[in-house]
């Protein structure tokens, strides 16, 4: 059983049409073959109740931080039991992120995100501390590679940059008065503080990841800083020595009108001097009209780079954005539900149609049948769906049941698609348990 670091355990094709290539694989009977369906089916529905339970869970712990609620609260938690309650939450709500085969993107590898260079070139800036710690909760699944071509100078070039088909972003913001001691104005804020925000988006790239952050802030990069300073110099040293004799002068008239003509003289202004003022001033003025012009271009070269750094925000937050808040609860349990299901029933299938087969040969088997069926290639995540066939197992007074059963030598074997069917069928029907205390 291999690991790879460079692929995933996300398994890409809908569950539905698996199951459709399991049936086409020959491997089936005609008539396993429709068993096997009507096992699918049972199998579905008990884990799509079991996810319920798990996303009831989600929304009761998350609605007293919810930014977005309609609902009034008539028993608002104390801060112990809220602070629990989101503990509660944040576990529940990774267990599914991981249930769904996302991945964790590290600090450092956010940090590194953050530092590669956008599209739109321009510093921006996360402040981590307006976060309750802990409570910054990034996963992404999909990695792919893209290439843009952009403009570099005087020729267009091709660059390539890493994306994530999902991201998934959960932060909590601390309370008002962190942001009181900021002295920030709170009404203005485009969030609540206090509240915990929950974002689902597709198709981000890696070097954008710093938009998602509700309170991000853009400045300048040292590039513009150069290319609006060092200009502006550069055009400040001629136009100053040009315009020092008249400055001088201009330093004289004020010297003659405050202090007499007798200081004046020392300045080299007399009476006839003054004569010639206006032509002085339409000097000066001229020059600081071209010294402004340039900075102000310069400026609004800025400004537009600016606002299309904004346009790109609006476009991510708008047209990319696929779920937020309580929302995104409902996408990724039924994603989480999905995955599970599909390698369950990938070994299941296997195990079916190649009895005896170790956990390593069933890990290696699939990923070698999912590359020749679909030109994919996945990293399996074989202990997972272990552990999840391990809880097909039921007690009913003959003794205990379970799907699969690992022998001694590691070889591994499960039911038949007849008592595997029944297996569910039975956990099925005991979920509750409300009909034994009627009398019949």
């Amino acid at each position: 059983m291999a690991n790879f670091s460079d692929r995933e355990a996300f398994i890409p094709y809908r569950r539905a049409d698996l199951i459709r290539i399991c049936i086409e694989d020959g491997k089936l009977s005609s008539d396993d073959s429709k068993q096997f369906s009507h096992f699918c089916e049972i199998l579905n529905a008990y884990f799509h109740f079991r996810f319920q339970r798990r996303l009831e869970d989600l929304k009761n712990n998350f609605a007293p931080i919810d930014p977005d609620a309609d609902t009034e609260t008539l028993h608002a938690p104390d801060p112990t039991k809220q602070a629990t309650m989101e503990e509660h939450l944040v576990n529940d709500f990774v267990a599914v992120l991981e249930s769904a085969n996302y991945e964790k993107l590290s600090e450092e590898a956010l940090q590194e995100a953050f530092q590669e260079e956008s599209l739109i070139p321009l510093n921006t800036h996360v402040d981590f501390e307006d976060y309750e710690p802990g409570r910054v909760i990034f996963y992404h699944r999909g990695a792919r590679e893209e290439t843009v071509k952009t403009k570099r100078f005087f020729k267009t070039v091709e660059r390539r940059f890493d994306a994530f088909e999902r991201v998934v972003l959960m932060i909590k913001f601390k309370a008002k008065p962190h942001f009181d001691a900021k002295k920030m104005v709170t009404e203005r804020l485009h969030f609540t503080p206090g509240k915990m925000y929950v974002y689902l988006y597709k198709k981000i790239p890696k070097f954008d990841l710093d938009i998602l952050f509700p309170n991000v802030n853009v400045s300048m990069n040292w590039k513009d800083m150069i290319k609006f300073g060092v200009p502006a110099v550069g055009a400040l040293v001629p136009i100053a020595v040009k315009t020092l004799p008249n400055l001088i002068l201009l330093a004289g008239i004020v010297v003659f009108f405050t202090m007499g003509p007798a200081a004046a003289a020392k300045w080299g202004t007399s009476e006839e001097s003054m004569n010639n003022l206006f032509p002085i001033l339409t000097a000066i003025l001229s020059a600081g009209a071209m010294l402004g012009g340039y900075a102000f271009k310069q400026y609004m070269n800025y400004k537009n780079k600016r606002l299309k750094f904004l346009k790109n925000v609006t476009d991510t937050l708008f047209f990319k954005n696929l779920d937020c808040n309580a929302g995104v609860f409902h996408r990724l349990v039924d994603e989480a539900e999905e995955e599970e299901t599909k390698e369950i029933i990938l070994v299941y299938y296997f195990l079916l149609t190649h009895d005896g087969l170790t956990k390593e040969e069933i890990d290696d088997l699939i990923e070698k049948w999912i590359e020749e069926k679909f030109h994919h290639r996945l990293d399996f995540n074989v202990d997972k769906a272990f552990g999840n066939l391990r809880l097909l197992q039921a007690n009913n007074g003959s003794g205990n049941r379970s799907i699969l059963r690992v022998s001694t030598d590691g070889r591994c074997h499960v039911l038949g698609i007849q008592e595997a069917k029944s297996l569910i069928d039975y956990l099925w029907d005991n979920i509750f348990s409300y009909n034994r205390d009627l009398a019949v």
